[in-house]
């Protein structure tokens, strides 16, 4: 079992940057491939960006290249989504998620564990 918990979500001006962090319970925490998705009310989860058990693979949804940065220290279990250029579209709730499988995943039933999200609002 892996439990997971973000924080760092907040209220921003577009332009500005926030980092998230997902803090996860649990020994086997670097044997996880990591993901962060986000869902906008009214809107389909999202897949925002992914990143390998050892951090040396990333992959990004196409809506936050050149924007966000994945990456995870291992040694205190906690993977994070550093988010530069921020705009009011990005307005969300943000989840990490954790799957057993090596692959990095970009659909939500591939993943095994779910926070419950922090909010991210960016006003204009």
């Amino acid at each position: 079992q892996v439990q997971l918990v973000e924080s760092g979500g907040g209220l921003v001006q577009a332009g500005g940057s926030l980092r998230l962090s997902c803090a996860a319970s649990g020994r086997t925490f670097s044997s996880y491939t990591m993901g962060w998705f986000r869902q906008a009310p009214g809107k389909e989860r999202e897949f925002v960006a992914g990143i390998s058990w050892s951090g040396g693979r990333t992959y990004y949804g196409d809506s936050v290249k050149g924007r966000f940065t994945i990456s995870r220290d291992n040694a205190k279990n906690t993977v994070y989504l550093q988010m530069n250029r921020l705009k009011p579209e990005d307005t969300a709730v943000y989840y990490c998620a954790a799957r057993s499988k090596s692959a990095i995943a970009t659909t939500e039933p591939l993943y095994d564990y779910w926070g419950q999200g922090t909010q991210v609002t960016v006003s204009s």
